[in-house]
Formats: C-alpha cells, sequence, structure tokens
C-alpha cells in the first residue's frame, strides 16, 4: 500500500478550474463515504479550499486512475479536464507536501495561517466520517505539530502577510486614505473577519456586514464597531459603499451586475473597489464592465503578495530544512510500521512452535523420559523448527533469487560477510 496525494491548487489551476473541482463544505462527508468505498482504498481525506483541493489516500499504487476518474466523476468534469492543472505525489513526496502545506510554504501568501485552520477542519471532518486510518490520522497531527515547530523556530509567519493583508494594500492603491471611506464586507467567515480587523486598524471610516446569518454578522460587527445587515439589505447600501469585499460559501452569485449598476448611478463618479475573494466567486464578473468600477478576483493579488514574500524567503528556507527532517522521520515510522508488522508474525510463529515443542516435552517427562532426554529433544526440535522454512525456502528458489535471499539471511542471522 502506498500514502498518495492527488490534487490542485493555484499554482497551475485558474481561479475558474478551482471553483468547478472543489468540494464545499457541506459535500464533503458524503463525498468522503463514496471515496473511501472505492475498492483498494484503505484511508481517504478532502482537503478543499478556496486555493486548493487535495484527495490523500492510503491505497495500492495501481489505484491512481481509479481516484483520478473519481473526482472527475464527482465534478462532472470532461475527459482529460482535470490532468491540466494536476499534481500527484507518493510516499515520502506526499509527506513533504503535506508538511509544506500546513506550514504555508506552499499557499499563495507564504507563511499564511489560513491554512492550517482549514486542515484541520479536515482533519476532523473526516475523523468523524471514519475514513481516516492510522497513517493518515498521524500524518495530519505530525503536519500539524511540525506546522507549531516552524513556527516557533523560524520567522516564516512573523510579518504581516496574508490574503486579507495584500486586499487591504490593493485598497490603499486606489483610495489615498482609507479614513472616511465606507466598507461593504459581504460574509462573516475567517478571510472577512481578517479583513474587518485590518480596515478597523487602518483608519477606515464605517464598516457594514452583510451576512445571511444576521446574528453571526452582528457579532464580528461589534468586534470591529461596525453595522449588520442581510444579503437581501445589499442593494439598498452599496451606493454608499467605496469598498467592497466578498467572501462566502455560497454556490452562486451574490452581488449581480444590476444591482451594481443601479448603485454606480447615485455615486456621481466616485469609484468603487471590489475584490472577490471567494471560490466560487461571488461577485458577477460582467460588473469590471461598468464605469468606475475596480474589481479584483483572489488571482489579482498575486502581484501584490510577491511585494511582501522578500520578508519571508529567508525563513521560509529554514523552514524547508526542519521540514526535510521531519518527512524523512515520519518516512521511517512508515517502514518501521510495515517491518514491524512482519516482526509480530514472526514472533508469534516462534511462539506458538515453543509452546508445540513444550508440550511435547511435558508428556515425555510425565512419561519417564529423562530430563536429558527431554532437553536434547526441545533444544534439537526447535531448531529444526526454526531453520526448516528458511532452508526450503534457499534450496527451492532459482539462482537469481537465491543469491538475493543469502544476502538478507546473511544480514539477518548476522553472520560474517566472508563466506570463505
Amino acid at each position: 500500500m502506498a500514502l498518495f496525494t492527488l490534487g490542485l491548487s493555484h499554482h497551475r489551476a485558474p481561479v475558474e478550474a478551482r471553483e468547478r473541482l472543489a468540494f464545499a463544505e457541506i459535500e464533503l462527508p458524503e463525498a468522503l463515504h463514496r471515496l473511501r468505498a472505492l475498492p483498494g482504498i484503505d484511508e481517504a481525506a478532502i482537503i478543499s479550499t478556496c486555493n486548493r483541493t487535495e484527495i490523500m489516500a492510503v491505497t495500492a499504487l495501481e489505484e491512481e486512475a481509479r481516484l483520478l476518474e473519481w473526482w472527475r466523476r464527482e465534478r462532472q468534469a470532461p475527459d482529460g479536464y482535470l490532468e491540466k492543472f494536476l499534481y500527484t505525489h507518493r510516499d515520502l513526496g506526499s509527506v513533504t507536501h503535506s508538511l509544506r502545506v500546513a506550514c504555508g510554504l506552499d499557499s499563495m501568501v507564504l507563511g499564511e495561517p489560513q491554512i492550517l485552520g482549514q486542515m484541520k477542519q479536515s482533519f476532523a471532518v473526516a475523523s468523524e466520517q471514519h475514513t481516516l486510518g492510522p497513517v493518515l490520522s498521524r500524518l495530519f497531527q505530525h503536519a500539524f505539530s511540525v506546522a507549531k515547530l516552524v513556527r516557533s523556530q523560524t520567522e516564516v509567519g512573523a510579518h504581516p502577510v496574508s490574503v486579507a493583508y495584500a486586499a487591504l494594500q490593493m485598497a490603499r492603491r486606489i483610495f489615498a486614505s482609507l479614513e472616511g471611506q465606507t466598507a461593504l464586507l459581504i460574509g462573516a467567515g475567517e478571510m472577512v473577519q481578517l479583513v474587518a480587523r485590518h480596515l478597523q486598524q487602518h483608519g477606515v471610516g464605517r464598516i457594514i456586514i452583510a451576512n445571511r446569518s444576521l446574528e453571526r454578522g452582528e457579532r464580528l460587527a461589534r468586534e470591529v464597531h461596525g453595522y449588520a445587515i442581510s444579503l437581501d439589505d445589499i442593494p439598498g447600501y452599496l451606493g454608499d459603499a467605496d469598498l467592497v469585499i466578498s467572501c462566502t460559501a455560497a454556490q452562486h452569485l451574490v452581488l449581480k451586475r444590476e444591482a451594481m449598476a443601479a448603485a454606480i448611478g447615485t455615486r456621481r463618479r466616485k469609484p468603487v473597489f471590489l475584490i472577490d475573494l471567494a471560490v466560487p466567486r461571488d461577485i458577477d464578473p460582467k460588473i469590471a464592465e461598468l464605469k468606475d468600477i475596480y474589481l479584483y478576483t483572489i488571482d489579482d493579488l498575486r502581484a501584490v503578495i510577491a511585494e511582501n514574500l522578500k520578508l519571508r524567503e529567508e525563513a521560509a528556507r529554514q523552514a524547508e530544512v526542519l521540514i526535510s527532517d521531519q518527512a524523512l522521520a515520519f518516512a521511517r515510522w512508515l517502514e518501521s510500521r510495515d517491518a514491524g508488522g512482519t516482526i509480530q508474525e514472526i514472533r508469534a510463529r516462534a511462539r506458538a512452535s515453543r509452546d508445540e515443542v513444550l508440550d511435547k516435552a511435558r508428556r515425555k517427562l510425565a512419561a519417564g523420559d529423562s530430563v536429558d532426554e527431554v532437553m536434547s529433544f526441545i533444544a534439537d526440535t526447535l531448531s529444526n523448527k526454526i531453520l526448516h522454512g528458511p532452508s526450503r525456502v534457499l534450496r527451492r528458489a532459482d539462482a537469481v533469487e537465491q543469491s538475493l535471499l543469502l544476502n538478507a539471511a546473511r544480514k539477518l542471522f548476522e553472520l560474517p560477510d566472508d563466506q570463505a
């Protein structure tokens, strides 16, 4: 069996592909059950975020094509579509990749901490659905520990760089000052919370939180001294919004062109800055056709993010060394786990032979055989039982196989290399 990762991310897959091939949070439990039910799949987990979707499995190597076909069917993607964006990792490569992801080294924003929380959520869902086993469970826990180690021993997460912070920096390029500006934030999840806090810290005039759950929106609004509205109320506030930043889990457009066009008519050529951080997108792409509109998606943040990466690059190099060592440590555990099963079988067989011989020895003693005779019987019989199987296999092996077995036998029995 092999540890296997099949995935796509922002590195090669555009936002349209990531939308199409992602799994919504509500879909994950049933999808995990269908994945785990595939023949040859022993363990399974799915990580699906705005920037990546990954299928992790403990499976036979020949099951790679089955995993790929399952993903294609689940997302109803045409033949050949997935392969354009796909990456695959096996065993040590899969371990190293998972550790890099957990530490934020594979993220759009180097060292960002949000992915670790998303991985923990994926682990929790897979645990609840009982699709994990000893390998993936330990790998997730190991990844979480390594991420903590990297953050404590390097400064990869020390600088204020994130998608939320990058969005704020881009907004400040449009507006000379955020003071007096009105920000309309759609959603109340982790990303919007980060944006809201950044905006408050940088002195934005007003913050309006629009959310499906008014109660949750009000909690965030209280924290940042803003106020909350429902999604249905958005059209009434668009005319006041200088910044619109959206990130919801909706599977449909939340802000449509018609509503934005109506709002623009009331603003007297005052520009509106919009960023759509959601996958699938929240904001109708056609809004970009309107005058005085600056609309960006999460992919457009790349240039802003690149300017901030230099602060973390040296820390990232240090983190890569730690990750390499920790990946090898996990790989050694995997190898010892495989050897451990074989060792347990050998010991169990030896114990069974011992018990059988001792039982016969006791009967001989009861029948009046001398102690010396019984001890000789035990020694000879156990020696024969231990050596009979390996000797038979060696004699029956062909020349090539016999050479390999002889080398292994000399190591196992700690015989000297020189047979002369």
